[in-house]
This record gives C-alpha cells, structure tokens and sequence, in this order.
C-alpha cells in the first residue's frame, strides 16, 4: 500500500461561520416572562362590569365584580355582603356568573 498524496478536506473558515449562524437562527425564541393575558382578561371584566364567580382553594365561592386588581390580590365589589379584598393565590379558579 503507498501512501499517496491525500488532500485533507476541511470546511473554510467562512462555511463554518454560515453553519453557526444557521444554527442559532433555528433555535425558537425564548417565550416572555409575561404574557399580559391575566392583565387584559381583568380589565375587560372590569370595564364591562361583568359578574364573576371567585372559587377560593378552601372551597368557598364569592360572587361579585371586579374593582381592581394589582399583582397580589382583587378587590371585589358584593350586592349581598361587604366588598372583599382577596388575594391571588387564595384563588383556586373563577369564572363568570350566569
């Protein structure tokens, strides 16, 4: 067997910079940290005065309407007892009265 003259074949400095950027530009973008999904669902309840039924996580529920809201807690409006301050992780889920 002779040793011939092999040619080593390596991938140019500029192919390999091409494939990097390839790579990245595939990569899916990192989601945000806030959506602003629950922001928006209680301004609109909100501003249409919209019933809503408050299930805590002990099981009681409380109806009324939404006043406002900030990071931590709702304040909700009641016809049949004093308006409440309840904060968020109190909550197990809620929706809207009929």
């Amino acid at each position: 067997m002779e040793a011939g003259n092999r040619k080593l074949i390596r991938p140019s400095f500029i192919e390999v910079k091409e494939q990097q950027k390839d790579r990245k530009n595939n990569k899916k973008p990192v989601p945000p940290d806030q959506t602003n999904a629950e922001n928006y669902y209680y301004t609109k309840q909100m501003q249409s005065k919209t019933p809503m039924v408050v299930v805590l996580k002990d099981g009681e529920t409380l109806e009324g309407i939404i006043e406002w809201y900030d990071r931590g807690c709702l304040k909700i409006n009641r016809d049949n007892g004093p308006n409440l301050l309840v904060y968020k992780p109190n909550i197990k889920y809620m929706y809207k009265a009929e």
